[in-house]
């Protein structure tokens, strides 16, 4: 009986930690704006479980000037996180990186991505999240940044960095990015005490720190 209690009690830690929708009022439900001035930056976009703690640890590499939590790899349009959640659309969550290559190179963003934002390779979940909508996906946009990616993930399988495990990341080429609404941009920063940042996300973005020092911003690496 004890042993059934304490199970019970593990599902129930679990299920308030997820990464699922807050009651919200209607303006923080509809879907965040496109960055305006983007000149001189590149774009990168990828997928990694819940993109709360995605966005946050593209948000504190140097270089990254903008971040968006969004839905891209589906084919619906305008998805919204009931949909996706429901896995309706066939989007992933992910997260839409604006950087200066002269600070930051594509490369670096792809060893943060493999090696610090999410476990790729685990199929179809992160941690406590479930579904197809929480999938591993690097978006490539030329056939360069496909050459990169595929030569990253042969690296990182090589190293065994995973032990045994293979790197299961879907290399997709990008077509469209849809923005998520706007109380999920942020969303790690605004929320710091909500019970999956803390249990979930903070310790991934504490692995990320953690491995990559010289990527961090100085106000981040000061903390």
């Amino acid at each position: 009986m004890k042993l059934f209690q304490s199970f019970l009690l593990v599902l129930a830690t679990v299920a308030s930690t997820a990464c699922a929708q807050q009651q919200q009022p209607a303006s923080a439900l509809k879907p965040a704006p496109l960055p305006k001035n983007t000149q001189g930056l590149a774009v990168a976009t990828f997928a990694g479980g819940c993109f709360w703690s995605v966005q946050e640890t593209f948000r504190e590499v140097r270089g990254v000037r903008e971040t968006l939590a969004g839905y891209a790899g589906g084919k619906a349009q305008n998805p919204t996180y009931e949909e996706v959640a429901g896995q309706e659309t066939g989007h992933a969550e992910s997260v839409q990186v604006y950087y200066d290559p002269k600070q930051v190179s594509y490369q670096q963003l792809l060893d943060v991505f493999f090696l610090g934002a999410h476990n790729p390779t685990e199929l179809n979940y992160q941690g406590p999240d479930h579904g197809p909508e929480y999938r591993s996906v690097a978006f490539y946009r030329t056939p360069q940044e496909k050459q990169q990616i595929e030569a990253e993930i042969k690296k990182v399988n090589a190293s065994h960095h995973y032990g045994s495990a293979p790197v299961v990341t879907q290399v997709v080429p990008m077509q469209k990015f849809w923005p998520a609404e706007g109380y999920h941009q942020g969303f790690y920063r605004e929320n710091p005490n909500q019970g999956y940042i803390a249990n979930v996300s903070r310790p991934k973005v504490e692995k990320f720190r953690k491995a990559f020092p010289n990527l961090l911003k100085a106000d981040v690496a000061a903390r």
